[in-house]
């Protein structure tokens, strides 16, 4: 039996096991040896980063190099927590004040999109839980979990009930057009910031507005094989089901790795906030598709799992994302099923870091070969470092080390 087996019926104490809990992977001394290898990089690396982008908030580089806000949103772009969570991450594995520092000095110049909030949208939760949450989380600080529970409100007032889904963006991404009856595979791993408000106000609004979300999600994202639709439009007024276009993978029907990705993790969220095996089952669904594509790409993941065998096309952020999903789906099922997801998690992570990662402490980015989306008319976003790529691979990195501060 699973040690996890409690989460079931305790939900609401369930996240801080999961923080607390030794998670017992089992490494062979080879995969031991590579890991003890890559944190003692990966800890010199942060630390000159850190000291050298402070409060910057990166996305991508150029000429090696970061530089502070190079995004289209400005300081409401998605992408601006994850190098707080990486500070924080790196704060509480080695304890080192140089992180603590900066990751506050990011909040304390993102608080304002909370007052100017129309630039925010379904992933407030990937600014604020990797950002204000981990903060609260590993400090305490009063205002920081106040950030966290203003965003919760703003994430769970996008909730349509007509059909019951968290709306996503605010403009089509494409087109620019208003959109009001969208709803994208990425929002399930915006959700952990509503499981965590419902509890910490002892308030379930935000945990059914939640559990609805994924519900729909499980019904109309995932298909019967595994394999996820990236874009769901429903009738705003009436909540029913139109169309499922493309998105940022290849095409309509496709299988877009990222959106993968989010799947085999958000699922795995899910039930660990709720002890839902029906989500469990969902995410291992979605688990199996991936590792039986990884298994025939080298664990190096293409943008989209259905597309044209050429061009080779490749996404490190969807290995990394994957591979931390994997790790915590290991840790709630049972013993003799744990190494299928911990063995998959550490092909992909060796299989990227030998391919990918570049481990020189002047250079910023960690994990190159990061692909935003398929459909790239110049290529600017297609295989080149992405900060979220960096945040999932510590996070994995330091889950397999008993070091990870849990966020989601």
């Amino acid at each position: 039996m699973s040690n996890f087996s409690v989460l079931g019926t305790d939900p609401a104490v369930s996240a801080q096991k999961s923080a607390e809990e030794s998670q017992g992977y089992v490494l062979s001394p080879e995969d031991q040896a590579w890991l003890d290898d890559v944190y003692a990089k990966l800890t010199v690396k942060m630390k000159a980063e850190a000291e050298r982008i402070g409060t910057m908030i990166p996305y991508t580089t150029r000429d090696g190099k970061y530089h502070d806000l190079d995004v289209p949103g400005g300081l409401y772009y998605w992408t601006n927590g994850f190098w707080p969570g990486m500070l924080w991450q790196m704060y509480h594995a080695t304890g080192d004040e140089t992180y603590r520092t900066a990751a506050e000095g990011v909040e304390e110049r993102m608080k304002e999109t909370l007052t100017g909030f129309e630039g925010l949208d379904h992933d407030i939760g990937f600014i604020f839980l990797p950002m204000s949450v981990a903060n609260w989380r590993e400090t305490g600080n009063a205002d920081a979990r106040r950030r966290g529970l203003h965003a919760a409100n703003l994430l769970a007032g996008r909730f349509n009930p007509a059909g019951n889904y968290i709306r996503a963006w605010n403009n089509a991404p494409w087109t620019g057009d208003e959109v009001s009856g969208w709803m994208i595979i990425d929002c399930i791993m915006n959700i952990p910031l509503l499981y965590w408000a419902a509890k910490e106000c002892n308030d379930p609004r935000f945990r059914h507005i939640a559990v609805a979300h994924a519900k729909t999600a499980q019904k109309y994202v995932v298909r019967s094989d595994g394999s996820c639709n990236h874009i769901l439009i429903f009738d705003s007024q009436t909540g029913e089901f139109i169309t499922n276009p493309g998105g940022q993978g290849y095409g309509q029907g496709s299988s877009w790795s990222r959106g993968q990705s989010w799947a085999v993790y958000g699922f795995t969220l899910s039930y660990l906030h709720t002890g839902d095996e029906n989500f469990l089952a969902t995410a291992k669904q979605c688990a199996h598709y991936c590792i039986s594509n990884l298994a025939v790409s080298g664990w190096v993941p293409l943008v989209d799992y259905r597309a044209p065998a050429e061009p080779v096309k490749y996404d490190s952020t969807a290995g990394m994302i994957t591979a931390a999903g994997l790790l915590e789906l290991a840790r709630h099922v049972g013993e003799y099923e744990k190494p299928l997801y911990t063995k998959a998690a550490l092909n992909i992570l060796r299989a990227c870091e030998k391919k990918f990662c570049n481990w020189d402490p002047e250079q910023d980015s960690i994990v190159n070969g990061g692909t935003y989306f398929y459909h790239d008319p110049d290529g600017t976003n297609t295989e080149v470092p992405i900060i979220y790529g960096d945040y999932y691979f510590i996070e994995a990195i330091l889950k397999l080390k008993d070091k990870e501060l849990f966020i989601w």
